[in-house]
Formats: structure tokens, C-alpha cells, sequence
């Protein structure tokens, strides 16, 4: 499969939005972008409540959740659109990856430096997170299929996220930020090996 493989795509609304988007003429590569800018804005609110304190701190772990959500529509949304609108974009692929990667980085490296986070297991997730992605896209390159196996794909590490988020907004951000964040990088470790020994067998069958 050159997709990943959601079922939400198969949703009623889901389709009626992209429908919509599409008969408006929104293009799929300005969704992917605003889906870059909404995981970068993910990064900058969960990092912002290392600063924030009161009612403002629950807020900007649940607007950090909010926006890690949004970003993953946009990344289901635009392949969509793209089908719908039956425009194959020469550089679609690229509009399709990059703003991925930098949507990652953003998001675990702003999980990394929030409130009763650590900023080493964040650079550890966010780099290990970039490796599944370059490895699935090597394999590829090399002529395996692509391969969205997991245990940390992108929807599993962002999933992981947001929950990390609504805890920490409950009141538990010591509890919650560091084990999640090891938990992504142990896991975007072991999903990198798992795609990797695949695309080999795949390649030496």
C-alpha cells in the first residue's frame, strides 16, 4: 500500500468534509502545509506550559492536544481532497512527508520542554520518531512496499501525545510527560527495526 491505512477515512463525515473541501477548490498540498502549521503551533503550546501557570496551564496542555488532533485530520484530509479533486501534484509527495517530519519534531520536542517534561527524552522521541520515517521511505526508495507498521507509526506516537496532554491538563504532567515520551522513543525505536528487517526480507526474498 503507498497509503497508511486509516479507517476514519471511510467515516460519513470525513467524506462529506472532504467533499466539501474539495468542491472549494482547497488545494491537498495547502492542507498538508496548514497541517504543518497546526503541529508546530502543537509544540509551541505544550512547550508554553513550562511558562504558563493558573487557568492557563490546563488550557495550553488542551490546546496542544486540540492542535496535534487537527494536524492529523489535515493529514487524512489531504490525500482525500487530492482523490476528489483528481489532481496528481508533482511534488505532492514532498508536500505529503516534509510537513510530517516537521510536524513531529515540533510536537515531541514541545512535549519535551513542558511543564515536569524532560528535554532529552524530547530530542530522543522526536529523532527516533524522524528514523521510522526515513527507514519506511528508504525501504521504499529501494522497492519494498511502503510499510505503516507499528507500534510507534505517526497516529500511534500522536495518540500517545494527546493523552499525555489531558493528563498532564487533569494535574499530573510529572506523572505522565517523561514515561510517555520514553514510551515513543522506545517504541519509534523498535518500529524502525520492524520496517527495517521487513523491507529486507522483502528485498532478499
Amino acid at each position: 500500500m503507498d497509503r497508511r491505512p486509516i479507517a476514519a477515512r471511510q467515516a460519513t463525515w470525513a467524506i462529506r468534509l472532504a467533499d466539501a473541501l474539495a468542491a472549494g477548490g482547497v488545494s491537498a498540498n495547502a492542507i498538508s502545509v496548514w497541517g504543518m502549521i497546526a503541529g508546530i503551533a502543537s509544540g509551541l503550546a505544550l512547550a508554553g506550559t513550562s511558562q504558563s501557570a493558573g487557568l492557563l496551564l490546563p488550557l495550553a496542555w488542551l490546546g496542544g492536544a486540540a492542535l496535534v488532533g487537527l494536524r492529523l485530520l489535515a493529514n487524512m484530509l489531504d490525500g482525500m481532497v487530492a482523490e476528489r479533486r483528481g489532481i496528481c501534484s508533482p511534488v505532492g509527495s514532498l508536500y505529503n512527508e516534509i510537513p510530517d517530519r516537521v510536524s513531529d519534531v515540533a510536537t515531541l520536542l514541545g512535549l519535551g520542554y513542558a511543564h515536569g517534561s524532560d528535554p532529552v527524552l524530547g530530542w530522543a522521541a522526536a529523532l527516533l520518531a524522524v528514523l521510522t520515517a526515513y527507514v519506511r521511505a528508504q525501504v521504499a526508495v529501494s522497492g519494498a512496499p511502503q510499510d505503516f507498521r507499528g507500534p510507534m507509526a505517526k497516529p500511534h506516537r500522536m495518540a500517545v501525545v494527546i493523552i499525555a496532554a489531558v493528563v498532564a491538563a487533569a494535574g499530573f504532567p510529572d506523572f505522565i510527560c517523561r514515561p510517555a515520551l520514553g514510551i515513543i522513543a522506545i517504541g519509534s525505536a523498535f518500529t524502525a527495526w520492524r520496517r527495517l528487517a521487513a523491507g529486507a526480507r522483502f528485498l532478499t526474498r
